[in-house]
């Protein structure tokens, strides 16, 4: 066992950028096929969000199987949880197709609802993978950016399916074709993900904070997040502003229509909050990544997206004002959807070394919970319209009128901002771990029993120095097979905190 330690200490050693055998100096590395992985989980989220029926039963599912989504995210590792995501989705995708097909069945909406129940749990396993993956394969200067293109990907999926599903159903007979047509893209991420991502983890970590990622075990690292008062702020208020937003999406075409405005023009508000939140996310994370300021364009970002969403609620229950709309809605996706990305990556800086997919992805599970006892409580204060109607809804629905809903959806937006920007405030703990050149240490970890110690010399470099614990006992079979968490390798076991 002495001799496997020290090998593996004088491989990662050797893996550094000078080209003298005896003389390299170990350090961070990046790999081109993270570009790969990137894409893959991009293609994944896209292609989950293409076809949104039935969308509902993500808010059901995403609830009760987020935690275990979470789980298999931060224990069985990213490429394990990548592939079955990417399977879930390719099955659900055939089973919403199959009662298209030209054979007889006896109960379609079973295997509708089958499959889009399929695609909803692959979806909990998609949202949280882009800060896992960032902070896994990227360097710092490059994690904002990955986190953005991964997160991003998935409006950009309801954007793609918005222009070309009009294009692609002319007639109910054209619908089998528009379901095949989405089934490749859901094919082609499943392929790439099982033929072209080999590992989790890169050999060697691209930072200091990548090899003390997930150091924490999953029940304990739930627990340090309870306990961590800024997380909590920023889960509770982001995860509000993501059901105000899921809500927003939802509702935004019965809330116009009430007024008067047509079907297509809503369809276009929702086009261009897609679009800029894209464009926003985009300037926002090569933003952060150069400077580093989580936490000030997060508060900026939120103001911003409050003192627009209490324009749109002022502005929507007026007629004939498409212009001033239309630029409200390209507001909102700039400053509140562009803000996602960052938030995640805030989270993971606020939470180290807890695991990026428990930090990212129980902000999720929130939002989804809070949106929908938010949006519960839009539609039940709505109330048929008294006075004269302008309605272009369906013949079949009543005009109703969203005054009280939209107004309230603008005070939670501003109550919640208001209380992250008086309240929130946090260490970048990853970054500090980073710049001081030393993976941090288990926060819940016993004494480690030294059985049979052995002397492990030091590496040369400071900056990625083993723990102490490293030092003093060789890592038994169960420390070395703890996935990415091995690039520090420890026989210390977690006890519950």
């Amino acid at each position: 066992m002495a001799g496997t330690v020290e090998d593996g200490l004088e491989a990662w050693a050797g893996s550094g950028t000078s080209g003298i055998a005896g003389d390299a100096s170990p350090g961070p590395r990046t790999y081109a096929r993270r570009w790969v992985f990137l894409l893959v989980v991009s293609l994944l989220s896209c292609s989950n969000a293409m076809v949104n029926w039935l969308s509902l039963i993500y808010l059901v599912v995403s609830i009760p199987f987020g935690m275990a989504a979470i789980w298999v995210l931060d224990s069985v590792g990213l490429r394990g949880a990548t592939i079955l995501g990417a399977w879930l989705n390719f099955s659900g995708s055939l089973l919403r197709a199959v009662p298209c097909l030209d054979v007889r069945i006896p109960n379609p909406f079973a295997f509708f609802m089958s499959g889009q129940s399929l695609c909803a749990l692959a979806q909990t396993l998609v949202v949280s993978s882009p800060a896992k993956l960032a902070s896994l394969w990227f360097p710092e200067h490059q994690r904002a950016t990955a986190n953005m293109i991964g997160t991003m990907s998935n409006p950009l999926g309801i954007l793609i399916a918005n222009v070309l599903s009009p294009a692609l159903v002319k007639k109910a007979e054209d619908i089998p074709m528009m379901l095949g047509a989405y089934t490749v893209p859901a094919a082609a991420a499943c392929l790439l993900a099982t033929a072209c991502l080999w590992e989790s983890v890169p050999p060697t970590p691209p930072s200091t904070g990548a090899a003390s990622s997930n150091s924490e075990s999953f029940l304990c690292g739930l627990k340090l997040l309870v306990q961590n008062k800024a997380y909590i702020i920023l889960a509770t208020c982001f995860g509000g502003g993501i059901g105000i937003f899921s809500s927003f999406s939802a509702l935004l075409e019965q809330i116009l229509c009430a007024n008067g405005y047509s079907n297509e023009f809503s369809g276009l508000c929702g086009a261009l909050f897609i679009v800029f939140g894209i464009l926003g996310a985009l300037l926002l994370g090569l933003y952060v990544d150069r400077t580093k300021h989580f936490t000030e364009a997060t508060k900026i970002g939120l103001c911003l997206t409050s003192l627009t969403f209490v324009a749109f609620a002022l502005v929507s229950q007026l007629q004939r004002q498409t212009f001033a709309l239309a630029v409200i809605c390209s507001l909102l996706g700039l400053f509140g959807f562009s803000v996602a990305p960052v938030v995640m990556e805030l989270a993971v800086e606020c939470t180290f070394p807890v695991g990026e997919g428990a930090s990212a992805g129980l902000i999720f599970v929130l939002g989804q919970a809070e949106g929908v006892l938010i949006m519960l409580l839009l539609t039940a204060l709505t109330v048929q319209r008294t006075g004269p109607s302008f309605s272009t809804c369906r013949q079949s629905e009543d005009p109703l009128d969203w005054t009280t809903s939209v107004l309230l959806m603008a005070s939670l937006c501003t109550l919640f901002t208001c209380v992250l920007v008086l309240f929130f405030n946090t260490p970048y703990r990853r970054l500090e771990a980073e710049s001081a050149g030393l993976p941090s240490p288990r926060m819940c970890a016993r004494e480690p029993r030294n059985a049979s110690p052995t002397q492990v010399p030091p590496l040369e470099n400071p900056g990625l120095t083993p723990s102490a614990d490293t030092l003093k006992e060789a890592p038994g079979p169960a420390s070395l097979s703890k996935g990415h968490s091995g690039w520090v390798e420890t026989s210390s076991e977690a006890e519950p905190c």
